[in-house]
């Protein structure tokens, strides 16, 4: 299957690039750039793309204001956001989580790298890593927000368990590891979760579990 990327920056070198890289790749094609987040969202809906790449600081809309907009668009339930950061220096990270982000990815990142991440989120997977979400929570996550529907009390002590691990960056095969589970049902877990906490992805369970207290920042 071929993964439709739209690729949303500002900086038309930076655009080009990406464009290049990504329509080298034999699974993916480009199917529209945006120099502003409301060019992405309107981008988004015209083209029906799998997966946008979200730069953070964009004129006329920002990319959280952008990616909030397609998150909560029911017709752009399938598109997935690949935020770019510039990691260290850029605070707006966790809020592009919030907004319904499925990961991010450095700008600097190397070439296979990127086009990894863009597989990995098309896949309905998130990019997130235990060392860098960690940190960047623990910097920027200051100011809870309740779930938008239930929270982790609706869910079972594994549940809660599995949760706990989803929340520092384990992935299906490690959560089954730590539990002495199978990876089928370690996903099985990982889906119901979703399901209970109305989140779209991995991404959106780890903001979840940082803001109702069941992992605390400098507790990893």
């Amino acid at each position: 299957m071929t993964v439709r990327v739209l690729l949303a920056d500002d900086q038309t070198l930076v655009r080009e690039a990406f464009a290049m890289l990504v329509e080298s790749a034999p699974d993916m094609e480009v199917v529209g750039q945006a120099a502003t987040g409301r060019q992405a969202v309107e981008l988004a809906r015209a083209t029906r793309a799998d997966l946008v790449v979200m730069d953070i600081r964009m004129p006329d809309l920002d990319g959280i204001e952008a990616t909030r907009l397609i998150a909560a668009d029911d017709d752009l339930a399938g598109v997935r956001v690949l935020v770019l950061t510039t990691y260290d220096t850029d605070e707006n990270i966790v809020e592009a989580l919030r907004a319904g982000a499925s990961g991010f990815l450095v700008k600097d990142t190397r070439p296979a790298e990127l086009l990894d991440a863009i597989r990995t989120v098309a896949a309905g997977e998130s990019l997130l890593s235990p060392g860098p979400t960690a940190r960047l929570i623990e910097r920027f996550l200051r100011s809870p927000v309740a779930p938008a529907s239930g929270g982790p009390e609706c869910l079972s002590d594994r549940e809660r368990e599995v949760l706990g691990l989803v929340a520092r960056g384990l992935n299906n095969t490690e959560i089954a590891e730590a539990l002495g589970l199978s990876p089928l049902t370690a996903k099985t877990h990982v889906s119901r979760i979703m399901g209970k906490l109305s989140a779209r992805d991995r991404a959106q369970l780890v903001i979840v579990a940082y803001e109702s207290g069941m992992v605390t920042p400098g507790s990893l």
